[in-house]
């Protein structure tokens, strides 16, 4: 169950910015074996080449996601980087061994590819939920909260993969906070666009 909660929370954390896990864990990898330690399949995650290529792609990303308009874009271009960089992570750490999971034994062993793929499913759900939140956001502050919006993903996605790694057991509470946060942003965004919530009822005729 761990391990499933390990790699949930980096897939999630993909999905808001699909470099920080990904680096997070080579890194982890690399330099502080005690705190993670990817199976033999992954190691390539903690190449010196991999790694620096993975941090220039950070601080582009980290840059263009707080322009309004650019951040738009760069969501679409997101589509598939995201839910891809989930299912690295989720492979890659299902089987790994950090400081909550010691003995991670043969999780989906027989079936490699499925931890792959509900990593990208859960990298995908939360990069559309992104990519539903900021226009609506965007819209209603005209264009002002997109890198305070932005800020926030990322902490949040440094967060999450930290939690997943150290503490994977509040990984569901990281999401429904997540979640929580979400649907608030959505709700005051669309007052401020003068959006109803809900139809007004219809006026009397009496």
């Amino acid at each position: 169950m761990l391990e499933l909660l390990t790699g949930s929370g980096l897939a999630a954390a993909a999905g808001m910015n699909a470099y920080i896990p990904l680096l997070a864990i080579g890194v982890a990898n690399r330099f502080l074996p005690g705190l993670m330690q990817l199976p033999a399949g992954w190691q390539w995650l903690s190449n010196e080449w991999v790694l620096g290529i993975v941090a220039v792609l950070l601080v582009v990303e980290i840059v263009a996601d707080k322009i309004p308009a650019v951040d738009t874009v760069n969501d679409v271009l997101q589509t598939i980087v995201r839910p891809t960089a989930g299912g690295l992570v989720f492979g890659s750490s299902s089987t790994a061994s950090t400081l909550a999971v010691t003995d991670p034994a043969e999780f989906f062993a027989s079936n490699q590819w499925v931890p792959i793929v509900v990593g990208a499913v859960i990298a995908l759900a939360v990069h559309g939920t992104k990519m539903a939140v900021r226009p609506i956001a965007n819209v209603a502050t005209g264009g002002t909260a997109a890198p305070v919006i932005s800020t926030f993903e990322d902490v949040g996605a440094v967060g999450m993969t930290v939690l997943a790694i150290v503490m994977p057991v509040l990984v569901v509470v990281g999401i429904v906070v997540l979640v929580a946060i979400a649907i608030a942003i959505v709700r005051r965004g669309r007052r401020g666009s003068g959006v109803p919530l809900q139809e007004p009822p219809a006026p009397s005729t009496a």
